[in-house]
């Protein structure tokens, strides 16, 4: 990287982390600290959801996703507008009119202590993990890429965000992600526009989309009902809307930026932005993906775009095979001029787009080649070059100082949404742990001190999970999975605590502590996709939870 991109990334982080710190210094009580006062304004509440969310793996894997895969994804985020509408309806008012702090507050008052217990235990068990991955993720690609020390990396991400976070609590981390979402809006919009003047003159961007849709990356919606889709329409309405209401509803680290809000008003009108522009971002984002694979179209692309991963197998015994496969790519390249010319001065030319398509498949042949050969030679390295499209592209094309804003980009994406789960991790072990079960009669200083305390202590235990992040063959995949095994419970939970006035505290602890259960044993069983544990979870907390009161308790009166 040249001195201008260290210059502008440096400056563009210290800036959060010094605003972050300066904007919210002077005396606080629970309520600055844990609420930001409710003083946010509804778009604030808007950026720091989006930005709580968009993650930094965001920012490099979907790209990535869309050169190799087009744009389906976004149909995954097509049931997150009729999610916000559903919490803006239902959990804002009931969070608001009680006061709470966190959301497990609530099933106290609705259930009884022990469920509330034992739902931000659940919520401490998976958002803890979670914490770690959203500094390992980018800090293993950005270590990769650029040859720095990975747990280097670790220790200054997870410090950075711990510094301000400290500082200034929810409040901190809602002006901060103003700033985080403006520098990741501004570096797409760079790369995008970049993208756009790297093509050749004659391609424009009605030329680039025919290429795009030659190659199939268009083919945004899937009206099918084929169960081995994993992307449609049904699925993204129905099984997107489920786990937005899980994260978005019962996830301390997202229901906290609401909670800040000035009035309900307020967060209703900063999660109905959030459901407007959730998914154009995604699409934009995604767009961005098919125009980096437009322009290796007429750029030759490497083999495998992780180049330090392609270094060592060129070092193993595959050096012969994996120069036969560049040379194979490189031919491939070449054939596509006259196909690319075709789709593009053909309009009804569909044999154009079926020569072009087919070009592709040899590509794609080749780039399942490789991948072959780092799975049987580097067993320890990861085969799916995803990740690693877009900062490739970066490092290798973009101008510099825009090389630093995109990777500005990047560590603010990182930031913000570790800064999310720090100051969700510490307030819920503070209001719903050690203010209730442990030491409730103190005053506001101690428990602001104890959140400080608690932030440093998860921000240690994140950044050491993302240290020792290399034990794990599939860290990233685990995560997830963590997240669904606990995610269906606690929002079956609180579904129950809405919608089923007939359900009370006994039986919803029990059924809760079934369900956990029987959901890790589906999981360890393998019977069915991880991804459906959710679904699982939430269904059998209530089907439990209402046969347990119609039977076991049938006697318990409902919680005066």
């Amino acid at each position: 990287m040249s001195s201008i991109d260290w210059v502008i990334l440096i400056s563009s982080l210290l800036f959060i982390v010094i605003y972050g710190t300066w904007k919210t210094r002077g005396k606080q009580n629970m309520d600055d600290y844990m609420r930001g006062n409710n003083e946010s304004k509804w778009w604030t509440i808007g950026l720091s959801v989006m930005a709580t969310q968009a993650s930094a793996i965001t920012f490099m894997s979907t790209p990535g996703q869309a050169f190799h895969d087009g744009m389906g994804f976004v149909q995954f985020y097509f049931g997150l507008p009729l999610a916000m509408v559903i919490i803006c309806i239902t959990f804002i008012p009931i969070y608001h009119k009680l006061k709470v702090f966190t959301a497990y507050e609530y099933l106290e008052q609705r259930f009884d202590v022990r469920t509330r217990s034992l739902t931000a235990v659940l919520f401490l068990i998976q958002r803890g993990l979670g914490a770690g991955i959203t500094i390992y993720a980018p800090a293993i690609i950005l270590s990769t890429i650029l040859g720095w020390n990975l747990n280097l990396l670790n220790i200054i991400l997870g410090a950075l965000v711990v510094i301000y976070t400290v500082s200034g609590g929810t409040k901190a981390v809602n002006v901060t992600q103003k700033q985080q979402m403006f520098i990741i809006f501004a570096g797409m919009i760079a790369a995008f526009t970049i993208i756009m003047y790297s093509l050749p003159p004659e391609i424009n961007f009605s030329n680039a989309m025919k290429i795009a849709g030659a190659g199939e990356k268009l083919n945004i919606l899937d009206f099918s009902f084929n169960v081995e889709s994993r992307y449609t329409v049904w699925w993204g309405l129905l099984g997107g809307m489920f786990l937005a209401l899980s994260y978005f509803g019962t996830d301390q680290s997202q229901v906290q930026r609401y909670l800040s809000g000035k009035s309900i008003r307020e967060s209703q009108m900063g999660l109905i932005m959030n459901g407007l522009l959730k998914v154009p971002m995604q699409f934009f984002i995604l767009l961005v993906g098919v125009m980096v694979f437009v322009f290796y179209q007429f750029t030759a692309p490497p083999v495998f775009f992780n180049a330090a991963t392609l270094d060592k197998l060129k070092k193993t015994e595959a050096v012969s095979q994996v120069n036969k496969l560049e040379t194979e790519i490189n031919s491939i390249f070449r054939l596509k001029s006259t196909a690319i010319n075709q789709v593009v001065n053909n309009d009804d030319n569909k044999n154009a787009s079926k020569e072009f398509a087919q070009i592709l498949t040899k590509e794609k042949a080749v780039r399942t080649e490789i991948k072959q050969l780092v799975e049987k030679h580097l067993p320890a390295e990861e085969s799916n070059d995803k990740d690693y499209v877009f900062i490739s592209f970066i490092l290798n094309f973009l101008p510099k100082g825009i090389i630093g804003l995109l990777l500005a980009v990047i560590f603010s994406a990182a930031m913000s949404s570790t800064a999310s789960e720090l100051n969700a991790l510490a307030t819920t072990s503070t209001i719903d742990i050690y203010k209730r079960s442990v030491n409730p009669n103190g005053d506001d200083t101690h428990y602001v001190q104890t959140t400080k305390l608690l932030t440093v202590v998860w921000g240690a235990i994140a950044i050491g999970f993302a240290c020792y992040g290399t034990l794990f063959e599939n860290l990233i995949q685990l995560v997830n999975i963590i997240g669904s095994i606990f995610y269906g419970t606690i929002l079956g939970v609180f579904l129950s605590a809405f919608y089923v006035k007939t359900i009370q505290a006994k039986a919803v602890f029990y059924s809760a502590l079934m369900t956990q259960i029987l959901v890790i044993c589906i999981y360890f069983a393998d019977i069915i996709s991880f991804l459906l544990l959710n679904v699982v979870g939430c269904t059998l907390v209530i089907i439990f939870a209402l046969l347990m009161q119609n039977t076991i308790f049938k006697g318990e009166t409902k919680k005066s």
